[in-house]
């Protein structure tokens, strides 16, 4: 489960620059359904027939000295209009936006960066034939052996990472198919990369430092995902260092409630998977509420996850207070993503471990208002 409410303002945006349709029976996005079945990796490419697609990239890097980074980078596709009247190159059939942010968690700094554009004459876009994504000069690819290549730079910080698929991908849900909301269609298909050995360079303050590290990536696309009610999600990746990785999520609703779809993943070291659903009792309990100066957003930097029948009980702990973005290039909206530090038990051992969490609906509109 990843952010995506703001991508729905944008193409709401872009619409005005779609020629009106006069088609009878227009035609129109693919749904995501039971049933299909995701094979890699001819699935890192794009999917053009689904509205919403996107590659996120988060990991938790060391420089030798002892430095520590976060880091994240996002490439979405927007679906405005599956078939435009307009044949030209400038037709707006899909938006294409970035999102790249880099924290010092040693010198607990924080910087964001963000693009958005259509396709063009090249300026943005997204193979379907291959795995490579891009945003002007930012980009993300497979090159060969399978590695990940990510290149991404704004003023002063940036990425060149490389990433190896050393886990076979993790299939969330029904073997991928993912539900979010109560109607068939209100899914999406989506897969994790979790444990991702990264080596590269990353850039803070004009200062290069060479990096090792380990990097998770999520690749999910669908047309309608969520409801009204559903106003936002909170969502954990974790990389414990007994070798076993966690993907968590929770949607709220409007009532206060958690909603019954709130699910998770756990993997094992060899790749082997543990569904964690709603129905078996997990909880994720929020604490130490911190107060964005920027958008007035409480964010809590504190949280506890329990699934006592996965034997999971695990303290998460920001590891900076303020990780949050402003997407003011875009949509205007804000949602706090970011490193963390993990604590706690599993099967009744001591556990530590590294990971990002992802708090949307804190602010703004309710996320279900607008991803629907």
């Amino acid at each position: 489960m990843r952010l995506a409410r703001w991508l729905m303002l944008a193409s709401v945006c872009a619409c005005a620059l779609v020629p009106a349709r006069v088609d009878a029976q227009p035609p129109a996005w693919k749904d995501a359904a039971p049933g299909r079945l995701l094979s890699l990796p001819a699935d890192h490419a794009s999917h053009p027939d689904y509205k919403i697609e996107w590659w996120y990239y988060t990991g938790n890097l060391e420089a030798a000295d002892g430095q520590r980074f976060g880091y994240q980078l996002t490439f979405f596709r927007i679906g405005v209009d599956p078939a435009p009247l307009n044949r030209s190159r400038w037709a707006v059939r899909d938006l294409f936006m970035a999102h790249l942010a880099i924290t010092d968690v040693t010198g607990r700094r924080y910087r964001f960066s963000e693009r958005m554009n259509r396709s063009g004459p090249g300026w943005a876009g997204a193979s379907t034939t291959d795995y490579r994504v891009w945003n002007e000069d930012w980009q993300a690819s497979l090159a060969a052996g399978g590695v990940h290549h990510l290149v991404a730079a704004a003023d002063r910080f940036g990425i060149d990472l490389r990433l190896s698929e050393t886990r076979p991908a993790v299939l969330h849900g029904d073997r991928g198919y993912s539900q979010k909301g109560a109607a068939v269609g209100n899914a999406s298909h989506y897969y994790s990369l979790t444990r991702m050995p990264t080596r590269g360079t990353v850039t803070f303050e004009g200062r290069i430092f060479t990096i090792t590290g380990q990097s998770w990536m999520d690749h999910e696309f669908g047309t309608s995902f969520l409801e009204p009610q559903q106003t936002g999600w909170d969502w954990f990746s974790v990389q414990l260092d007994d070798g076993r990785d966690l993907m968590i999520f929770q949607m709220r609703r409007a009532d206060g409630s958690i909603d019954p779809r709130s699910s998770g993943t756990l993997v094992a070291p060899d790749g082997s998977v543990t569904p964690i659903t709603f129905e078996s009792g997990f909880r994720l309990e929020p604490s130490d509420i911190w107060s964005s100066p920027a958008s007035g957003a409480r964010y809590p930097l504190r949280w506890r996850i329990r699934a006592p029948a996965a034997g999971l009980d695990l303290s998460v702990n920001a590891a900076v207070d303020d990780q949050e973005l402003h997407t003011e290039q875009s949509s205007g909206i804000s949602y706090w993503e970011g490193a963390i530090d993990v604590g706690g038990q599993m099967d009744g051992r001591a556990v530590q471990g590294r990971g990002y969490l992802e708090m949307t609906g804190y602010s703004g509109p309710a996320m279900g208002s607008l991803l629907r």
